[in-house]
């Protein structure tokens, strides 16, 4: 009679340690589930087999051990031990268990991510009178709208905030700006003022650059090495046959005098096609054609190979150029970005440029290619599809191929009599120091043949109550000595815009400037130019993007509203389909709660 109740005992707690098994068990298919008993899948899965084998060995002793299973209170299923109430409670248990429903544990899995961009720290407002001069250098790199628009057509989401690069948006297009007269001033510079449209009391200064464009066969003769990223990463057909289709049509626009080389690397770097002469179209694509993805990525050995050869076949007063196409996901070799940054420095030097092309989703490495186009010389583009391969390599080859001036830098000295504040929108990662402006050591952006390159300023006039930054209670006359300073001519003027650059075979700048004229300012919005009005729906699209900390109430509905009164002639239809982003950007964005108590 004493046996009984610890026999009642042991039962409950097998029951008790089968059950617990069972949800322990359930734990290794869902991670967060795992996370919540301390353990990792591994500890779990250790767990479980010690159980098992315990079990195993417990029942191997109670078979060989004659009385262990009595002297432990677990019987053998005899007549006398199956009539007991502890067999049958455990029975009647085991009954009731089986016929309950079993938990189905949820699995929830997502895409891995490992894109990489570089952190935005967004523009600041700046004082006139504290810092009246604001100096960077000019980007005509488009890949970031691209991106963007392979996020929201193509994969229904919103790009990160720091995917969001404002001056990639807005020089994504082609404004309508003054011709540039000769090579000999490669430039034409023109200036706007209207009010902003998300804050009627401050205004927008648009600073519109257009490069001068020669004609189709004026080109001087390319000698071009293509880089092509044959790792494992570029499987998938947004990868590597999207590569191949898009060099076909840069091939296809190649003439008999331009020269092509095809440069492999995965886990090393091979040549596939010497440099060949670019009517031998066939021979060129047949190489293109056997491309193959599999391996690592040693970028840096392919990047150095391309060089060579670019190198050994370098034309003297042509198109020398190195363009890589590639995800960016190098994993062997040089992967340092200052390593490779430093690379490339020393090969710029000799006259070769280089340009990237980007392709592919969830391992993008928008950081890396980037900047080793910024360093190299050249320009950054992101390849979401065939079309966009037409617009770069064909529709814009004179300005993706052909430099016309090297280290642009603009720099803009406001007058502290008619702005009490500005705030430079976008190019936050090609700022300069205003003693950079005339240092010909420092690297700033190039422009090809025919870009067009658009900067904005948000202003706060003089005098206006619309400013961020208090008046400081003593500075009052510090500031009444900078404005009676500020006399004759000069009073009349906003600002006073400069711009320095290269010619691409110099080493030593020269410089356009102009005032912006405080007569200038437009009245209203809706009395500026298209440029204006589509540049600014542009930035204040890609500011909504990055959180909208400056565009107040103004939303995606005015942007797109501004956007489709401003779109003008539009050949190619892009300006179209921004409008078509900005609505779907409306779509996805999480929609205001509100909440009680």
């Amino acid at each position: 009679m004493k046996t009984q109740p610890l026999s009642i005992t042991l039962a409950t707690i097998i029951v008790i340690v089968t059950v617990g098994c069972t949800q322990q068990s359930s734990y290794r298919s869902d991670p967060q589930l795992s996370d919540q008993t301390g353990l990792n899948e591994h500890e779990i899965v250790n767990e479980t087999r010690q159980t098992k084998r315990k079990k195993a060995l417990t029942k191997k002793q109670t078979t060989e051990i004659p009385g262990l299973a009595e002297n432990l209170g677990v019987a053998h299923k005899t007549e006398e031990v199956a009539a007991s109430p502890a067999y049958q409670f455990r029975s009647n248990a085991d009954s009731v268990a089986s016929r309950l429903p079993q938990p189905q544990v949820r699995v929830v899995t997502e895409p891995t991510d490992r894109e990489n961009y570089l952190k935005i720290s967004e523009g600041k407002v700046k004082l006139a009178r504290a810092e009246p001069v604001s100096t960077f250098s000019v980007d005509v790199d488009t890949a970031a709208y691209s991106n963007i628009r392979r996020m929201l057509l193509q994969e229904g989401r919103l790009p990160p905030r720091d995917a969001v690069r404002i001056e990639e948006l807005v020089n994504y297009f082609q404004y309508d700006y003054p011709d540039a007269k000769s090579v000999e001033v490669p430039f034409s510079v023109s200036t706007e003022v209207a009010p902003a449209p998300w804050n009627p009391g401050k205004h927008l200064l648009q600073i519109g650059l257009e490069g001068y464009q020669p004609e189709s066969d004026q080109r001087p003769d390319a000698n071009l090495v293509f880089l092509i990223d044959v790792s494992g990463s570029m499987q998938d057909k947004n990868k590597l046959p999207l590569v191949k289709r898009s060099l076909k049509l840069l091939v296809n626009k190649m003439e008999q005098r331009d020269r092509i080389a095809l440069v492999v690397y995965a886990g090393g770097a091979g040549t596939v096609l010497e440099s060949t002469p670019g009517n031998r179209k066939r021979e060129i694509n047949r190489a293109i054609d056997g491309l193959h993805a599999g391996g690592s990525t040693n970028g840096s050995a392919g990047i150095r190979l391309a060089y060579d050869i670019a190198s050994e076949n370098f034309v003297d007063g042509g198109i020398n150029r190195v363009i890589i196409a590639s995800d960016g996901d190098m994993n062997v070799g040089t992967v340092s970005m200052e390593a490779l940054k430093d690379l490339i420095k020393q090969n710029r030097e000799s006259g070769v440029s280089l340009t990237t092309l980007g392709f592919g989703t969830g391992n993008y490495n928008y950081s890396l290619m980037e900047q080793m186009a910024d360093v190299g010389n050249g320009n950054a583009a992101y390849i979401d599809g065939i079309r966009e391969a037409q617009k770069v390599l064909v529709d814009e080859m004179q300005s993706t191929l052909l430099t016309i001036a090297k280290d642009v830098k603009i720099q803009v000295e406001f007058n502290p009599a008619q702005v009490k504040e500005y705030r430079l929108i976008g190019y936050e990662n090609r700022l300069l120091n205003k003693e950079d402006f005339r240092n010909d050591k420092v690297d700033a952006g190039d422009i090809g043949a025919g870009h067009t390159v658009t900067a904005l300023y948000e202003l706060v006039l003089a005098g206006s109550d619309q400013g961020l930054v208090p008046e400081f209670r003593y500075s009052q006359n510090r500031n009444k000595s900078a404005l009676e300073g500020t006399t004759g001519e000069k009073a009349s003027e906003l600002a006073y815009v400069r711009l320095r650059f290269k010619d691409p075979e110099e080493n030593s700048g020269r410089e356009i400037a102009a005032p912006v004229a405080l007569g200038s300012i437009q009245s209203s919005l809706a009395e500026a130019s298209q440029n204006l009005r589509f540049s600014a729906a542009v930035a204040g699209f890609g500011q909504i993007l990055r959180g909208g900390r400056f565009t107040a109430q103004w939303g995606l509905d005015e942007a797109i509203q501004l956007a489709k009164g401003a779109r003008g002639e539009d050949p190619y239809g892009y300006r179209s389909e921004f409008v078509s982003m900005a609505k779907l950007a409306k779509g996805y964005s999480p929609k205001p709660t509100n909440r009680k108590g």
